[in-house]
């Protein structure tokens, strides 16, 4: 008897010790992904607040009105009206299509295209709460400069022939929502209705499309900080230019608006990815993946679209090694500030503002499927 509870115990011991440690596994993970989102929520509720404020007194042809035929204006103005505006990268696609089709330039719409997803008043939000003062002011920036450069390089080829009708359709049907390629309907001219019809959006629409992505990112960034030794680029990416290249090859093929990638970019600078890098990895990630590449390469043709991922590979390697000498010409550490950022305590207000954010999102997400 003593023999046979033996063996009982030796089978028993093991499964428990497996169930123990994937309990401890996901724990763990969750617990990261946690104090991420709680150190996020405010700044990420502010950017869509922001959001609602932009939806509410920003007609819906502003932007189009001020592009006009100008090759290097229209450029510079398609570029600068980009960075606020929080479209993701699925969503931004009809407006830089209807931006051309009223008359703006190749390179104007391309501008448009690409700071627009990789900034925004809540990807720059997010980033002053899970990254530094530094990194939130560059990266708006180098979303200009990406955008210019490439604007500029694509009205240097000739005019293309007129798109297929059927791009927009075909997009719909791979878009991120339901509502990235509908026209927008105007806003209401009473004061109260637009700020309503503005936060309506901001907290719905909006969050429905991003809300989702943004949870994918802080889970995956828990995932990272979880798994991945602190000393992991020190022993696989400890140059500078590999990791440059490692992060610029990892953001072009994939799916990922700019507040998602952001906490994932948080997690990878407290495992010793550089900043330079993590900035490679803002830049490439929202404006390129593949679905992108593909509707680009039908609408503008082949040559733009070498032209367009080319200058958004060059000009992120560049910026990356800008912001590298930027933080060694300063001294400044971005790791010591986002670890600084993750490791005090959790007050209840910050509590509530998490719990509100969850709550928000699975509003809008469950809204949403309702509606399907």
């Amino acid at each position: 008897m003593q023999a046979a509870g033996k063996v009982a115990d030796a089978t028993y011991h093991p499964r428990q010790e497996r169930f123990d440690l994937m309990f401890d596994m996901i724990i763990g993970i969750l617990l990261a992904s946690w104090q991420l989102l709680v150190e996020a929520a405010p700044f990420v509720l502010f950017g869509f607040f922001a959001a609602g404020l932009l939806k509410s007194f920003v007609p819906e042809d502003f932007v189009a009105r001020h592009l006009g035929q100008s090759s290097f204006g229209s450029v510079i103005k398609a570029s600068l009206f980009g960075v606020p505006l929080p479209l993701c990268s699925c969503g931004v696609i009809p407006a830089a299509i209807g931006l051309r089709k009223h008359g703006a330039s190749n390179g104007a719409s391309a501008a448009f295209l690409i700071s627009t997803p990789e900034s925004g008043v809540d990807s720059i939000a997010i980033t002053y709460a899970l990254l530094d003062p530094i990194m939130t002011v560059m990266r708006p920036l180098a979303a200009f400069f990406t955008a210019t450069v490439t604007g500029l390089c694509i009205n240097l080829l000739p005019t293309d022939q007129s798109p297929p009708k059927d791009v927009e359709e075909h997009h719909a049907d791979s878009c991120c929502s339901s509502t990235c390629g509908e026209e927008h309907q105007s806003l209401p001219q009473n004061l109260r209705q637009r700020l309503g019809a503005g936060l309506k959006f901001a907290f719905g629409d909006l969050l429905g499309d991003i809300g989702k992505w943004l949870l994918i990112g802080i889970l995956v960034s828990g995932v990272i900080s979880f798994f991945v030794p602190t000393t992991f680029f020190d022993h696989y990416l400890s140059g500078e230019y590999s990791s440059l290249l490692a992060m610029l090859l990892i953001g072009i093929p994939i799916y990922i608006c700019a507040s998602a990638s952001t906490p994932i970019a948080a997690a990878l600078v407290l495992k010793g990815l550089s900043p330079g890098a993590a900035l490679v990895f803002l830049l490439a990630g929202p404006a390129t993946n593949a679905a992108t590449l593909t509707i680009i390469g039908r609408f503008w043709g082949k040559k733009v679209t070498a032209i367009y991922l080319a200058a958004i590979a060059c000009c992120s390697l560049l910026m990356g090694w800008l912001l590298n000498r930027i933080y060694f010409w300063t001294g400044a550490s971005i790791s010591d500030w986002v670890s600084n950022g993750t490791e005090h305590a959790i007050s209840p207000l910050a509590t509530f503002w998490a719990l509100l954010l969850l709550a928000l999102i699975v509003r809008s997400l469950w809204s949403r499927s309702a509606h399907h």
